[in-house]
């Protein structure tokens, strides 16, 4: 099982995309020097071209914000949903019996 690590602080992350677009070094040398993935710092980059609307084949850091707002309101609703349809079906029941 692969060892994880803390998440970057939002300011090494900046950072980082920052160096990366000034294009000195590529993602692989910028990876050795801050102690990182190659794909983690091109994840980075990505994600902040789609905030940018550089890109149109990710989204954006609001729009997945938004995105898991709404998965998590969605299995509320469903839970909720199941709930009241084992209720009524309760209630129907109960309302069969002489």
């Amino acid at each position: 099982m692969p060892r994880t690590r803390p998440p970057y602080p939002p300011e090494f992350r900046i950072e980082a995309v920052r160096m990366l677009r000034a294009g000195v070094r590529s993602p692989r040398q910028l990876a050795v020097e801050l102690g990182c993935s190659e794909q983690t710092l091109r994840n980075w980059w990505r994600q902040d071209q789609a905030d940018r609307g550089e890109r149109d084949d990710v989204l954006g850091s609001e729009e997945r914000q938004r995105l898991r707002e709404l998965e998590r309101e969605n299995k509320v609703l469903r839970q909720e949903r199941e709930i009241l349809k084992r209720a009524a079906a309760f209630f129907a029941r109960e309302t069969d019996r002489p």
